[in-house]
């Protein structure tokens, strides 16, 4: 029996083996695809430590190469000869199994990291509300979807072979003893270091739990080298990890200690009937500062980043209509603000709600659809009386926001499907701006409604896989960026990427332009949803370097009036989306005028700004995932980062659980005529 456990475990423990190598092998490609250096001369240090810490770091899954085999075909085979017969045949099944599961994760965290420079995050559990048309289309024209699927063919052929050459390596002969004592110690001694092997490697090369590889516990030299860090994870290590952390934001705490937190960052004290927490951040203006504007635009574009408004990207001129804009002398513009959230819809739900949405998608939930919060940006416009509308690109139906929008508020939710001809040339997101844009500026000409009116409109054609043929908008590669260096000119995906941002940019200019000239008296916000990564350019002589954090970060900012001054802003040079409304209130609301804001106006001094996912200050930016920041300021490099203790942790989970009481509490919610009175 022994001879046989013996003989067994050996294949077992080949098994094993395969598995580190094989992660090995993915990440070697995840660097030889990724790495923003042309050249890693001077990394070995940081790539060998990378390598070292990724090989302990995985055995927390590679650990049940091993035990499950040995469990499910070992043990049973000491008792049922055919198992044991059978052995290597069910261990190439299981293996090919598990390798395929390897592979899917690997070209998923491929296919992320191309789209958000990161390995899985927080935004992963959101695919499932995703327009699945715009996927499919992203995946199979941007992503070389067929090709990946294909592959897994030839792939599967190579595991096998690969895990049967293992399997076919030569085994140790069980020693014999004379001596009875002896062999059962031995054998004793053999299981014993079986438990021990398996718990030393699953723990990390170490038999103390406490010490176990986690992300914690990365070494400096790796981990202030965020791609190499992002490299020595697994994806099935970072894959438990985002599900871990998407459970924990949707924990029920209980109200006392979300009450408690919620205090900490209260600005006044609510009366003692309202048990809705969100009145405890009534805030009072201080009085209109330009006149009551006949319009007010929040104009968001699509993936609207301001990093191709910085000074090192002048040469590529794909923003000129927002620069004009950005340009004029009544434009006060911020290069460093938050988004409410990292990608589209948790945005656009925070700006409406006046809430983050910290990807609880509340736009799904029913709750929503038939009331709201006293914090809801439409709904205190209403207050002040002004009509408000929200007119979107793509369909209002994607996300349920026709039923949402109405909900917070919005007098009119309009979707460019329906009011747009129904040829209009379109993506699986949205009508092409051009044509959504004009033909809203058409609609808001032609009203006559006698109120004040207040427009959200955002816009979708900045948007993956960019497939709009802008040479017949007029886009000209030479014409457009003459001075661009060669390598960002001959680049396929460079030009896909900024040209599709020429076009969205070239309709919003024509757009803000053309209502300008007809309410002079508007006031204009215009921000970006989000920002997006181009590491595309990372490895350009453009700039040569890593796409900071700042730059995959940072949405536009601006804010345009005619009777805007700069010393109205308190001298501020950070913003964020949390910021806008309660703006818009000291603008234009009279004195003595109540409304609720989590954060302060742009009009106040402000010293630091919080969003569920990034914290930013005048001389820094950076995550709630890691301990490394951006320092901010002439003096720095774009690229550089320093690490240190992560700031306002306790204004972050403060919003975070004011959220999380909301939707657990939804009798809290309320119709919006019931508000308004």
């Amino acid at each position: 029996m022994f001879e046989q456990l013996v003989l067994s475990v050996q294949q077992d423990i080949k098994l094993f083996i395969f598995f580190p190598i094989l992660c090995a092998i993915f990440r070697y490609l995840f660097i030889k695809i990724y790495s923003p250096y042309k050249v890693l001369n001077g990394k070995g240090t940081i790539v060998r430590r990378c390598f070292r810490y990724g090989f302990w770091w995985g055995m927390t899954y590679n650990a049940y190469a091993f035990l499950i085999p040995f469990l499910c075909i070992t043990v049973p085979s000491l008792f049922f000869p055919q198992v044991g017969r059978a052995g290597d045949s069910l261990r190439l099944s299981m293996g090919c199994i598990y390798a395929v599961v390897l592979y899917i994760a690997f070209v998923g965290k491929l296919i992320f990291y191309r789209h958000f420079h990161d390995i899985y995050n927080h935004n992963l559990p959101l695919v499932r509300h995703a327009e699945k048309h715009n996927l499919l289309d992203i995946f199979f024209h941007q992503d070389h979807g067929a090709f990946l699927l294909f592959s897994l063919i030839p792939y599967s052929v190579a595991a096998a072979y690969g895990i049967h050459s293992f399997l076919l390596l030569p085994s140790f002969s069980y020693a014999s003893f004379s001596s009875l004592p002896v062999a059962y110690l031995f054998n004793t001694g053999i299981l014993g270091a079986l438990v021990l092997g398996f718990f030393f490697f699953k723990w990390g090369g170490t038999l103390n739990p406490r010490k176990k590889k986690t992300w914690a516990t990365m070494p400096g030299i790796v981990k202030k080298e965020l791609f190499f860090a992002n490299a020595a994870a697994d994806d099935l290590l970072i894959l438990e990890r985002v599900f871990a952390r998407s459970a924990e934001g949707r924990r029920n705490e209980s109200d006392a200690e979300a009450l408690a937190v919620i205090r900490t960052v209260a600005v006044s004290e609510p009366a003692e009937t309202d048990k809705n927490p969100l009145y405890s951040f009534k805030r009072v203006s201080k009085g209109a500062r330009i006149k009551k504007p006949s319009h007010i635009f929040l104009f968001v574009g699509e993936s609207y980043l301001q990093q191709l408004f910085d000074p090192a990207y002048d040469c590529l001129h794909v923003v000129s209509g927002g620069k004009r804009f950005r340009e004029d002398e009544d434009t006060l513009s911020f290069a460093n603000a938050l988004s409410a959230g990292v990608v589209s819809r948790p945005s656009i739900v925070s700006l409406m709600s006046g809430i983050f949405d910290m990807g609880l998608e509340l736009n799904e939930l029913k709750s929503f659809w038939n009331g709201t919060v006293p914090t809801s940006l439409p709904l205190q416009l209403k207050k002040l009386g002004y009509r408000t509308a929200y007119w979107y690109g793509g369909s209002l139906k994607s996300g349920n926001f026709d039923r949402f929008a109405p909900a917070c508020g919005f007098d009119r939710a309009l979707t460019a499907v329906e009011f747009c001809a129904p040829d209009a040339p379109r993506t699986w997101v949205g009508v092409y701006d051009n044509v959504f844009l004009k033909r809203t500026a058409e609609l808001i000409e032609g009203s006559s409604f006698s109120a004040p009116e207040f427009h959200f409109i955002y816009t979708t054609s900045y948007h993956a896989p960019f497939k709009i043929d802008v040479k017949r908008y007029g886009y000209q590669l030479d014409e457009v960026m003459p001075e661009a260096p060669q390598d960002v000119k001959r680049d396929s995906d460079i030009q896909r990427n900024m040209s599709a941002l020429w076009f969205a940019d070239h309709a919003i200019g024509k757009f803000i332009e053309r209502m300008r000239r007809l309410f002079p008296d508007s006031l204009f916000i215009l921000t970006g949803d989000h920002a997006i990564n181009l590491d595309m350019f990372s490895k350009t002589s453009l700039i040569n370097r890593a796409v900071s954090f700042r730059e995959q970060h940072c949405p536009v900012l601006m804010i345009n009036h005619c009777e805007l001054t700069k010393d109205m802003f308190a001298g501020n040079t950070i913003a964020s989306h949390m910021n806008i409304m309660p703006t818009i209130m000291e603008l234009i609301a009279p004195k003595g005028f109540a409304y609720y804001s989590l954060l302060p106006a742009l009009t106040e001094k402000i010293d630091h700004i919080v969003s569920p996912y990034h914290w930013l200050r005048r001389d820094a930016i950076g995550s709630y995932d890691h301990d490394f920041y951006q320092p901010l300021g002439k003096e720095h490099c774009e690229g550089e980062l320093l690490q240190g203790d992560i700031p306002y942790k306790e204004e972050q989970l403060a919003f975070k659980s004011l959220t999380r009481y909301m939707v657990r509490h939804p009798e809290l919610l309320r119709p919006v005529q019931d508000l308004l009175q």
